[in-house]
């Protein structure tokens, strides 16, 4: 079965979704198909999941002129530029070796997809050798159009390892972020998160937890956790281009009723505001995501929330 380790098929087992998922899995591959490299080669976007020098797992986004990333052959990428200086993922994306999850999404058209392999360091940015190539559903992203490019920005302006109040009122206000995951010897992954704006819970500074929604039946992310709790989150805001970096240690709990969430532990935290960024329009939210209680003290974040770095 392409793609599953035991933690996959752990999960799925518990869930009672193995049949479906083996069919699934088989759109998992390792090459890349025509449609799949036009799509890349018209984002603007990719993120990145990898552990970085010391063992963290971090998620992080890279921005460019449609075509900046490309497919060079039916199993491998290329990536011209990088992430911007302090980073948590930069010194990884210069490493040779790294094990790299990514994952295209477009707003504009609610489409993603991901693929997975080991970085190659090449002249002017990296190249990805696929091991796995994979599209998703539209489920859970929102809509949105690209606005403009944003030329000043100050990049990492707080570094922690917990959340200030106006960081809390940011995961409250997100209608969307990715997570890296791993699994030791089978790479790492990205994935994307979504929902309306209160669906990831703020339990404290240092501890948030989301649902995990019904999806591909795959369950690579709960998966990856169960073998390793390793995780990096990357919070978004799409109208000021801010970024919100965490990373630390999550845990899938299962309720009686079939329902799952995750629990994640927060280790340490990155906001940044790098120029160059794109800005994005208000969402259109997918009318997949279910109904959560109206949190309290949403409001919009960006570069207003930090102009110092501790």
């Amino acid at each position: 079965m392409s793609g599953y380790h035991w933690g996959s098929l752990a999960v799925q087992d518990r869930v009672g979704v193995r049949e479906h998922a083996v069919h699934v899995g088989r759109s998992i591959t390792p090459y890349i198909k025509d449609v799949a490299a036009q799509f890349l080669a018209q984002q603007p976007h990719l993120v990145v999941g990898a552990a970085d020098p010391g063992g963290r797992l971090w998620t992080s986004l890279l921005t460019g002129a449609p075509g900046f990333v490309r497919a060079t052959g039916p199993d491998r990428i290329a990536v011209t530029g990088g992430l911007p200086g302090g980073d948590p993922l930069a010194e990884a994306l210069a490493t040779a070796g790294t094990r790299i999850g990514t994952i295209s999404l477009d707003p504009r058209t609610r489409r993603r997809m991901r693929l997975n392999g080991t970085l190659e360091v090449t002249p002017g940015g990296f190249a990805v050798a696929a091991e796995q190539v994979f599209a998703n559903c539209p489920k859970y992203l929102q809509k949105r159009q690209p606005v403009q490019l944003a030329a000043e920005g100050a990049g990492v302006v707080r570094r922690g390892d917990t959340l200030t109040p106006d960081q809390e009122r940011a995961v409250r206000a997100a209608d969307t972020f990715f997570v890296a995951t791993t699994a030791e010897a089978d790479g790492a992954d990205a994935s994307h998160r979504g929902g309306m704006p209160g669906f990831v819970e703020v339990l404290s500074p240092t501890e948030l937890a989301w649902p995990d929604y019904p999806g591909n039946a795959m369950f690579l992310t709960l998966g990856n956790l169960t073998a390793d709790p390793r995780a990096g989150l990357l919070f978004p805001d799409w109208e000021s281009g801010a970024l919100l970096q965490l990373s630390g240690r999550a845990e899938p709990e299962f309720g009686a009723g079939g329902d799952r969430r995750i629990r994640f532990r927060i280790d340490a935290v990155v906001e940044s505001v790098h120029p160059g960024r794109l800005l994005w329009s208000a969402p259109e939210y997918s009318p997949a995501n279910p109904v959560v209680p109206s949190p309290q003290g949403l409001r919009p974040w960006g570069p207003h929330l930090g102009s110092t770095t501790r």
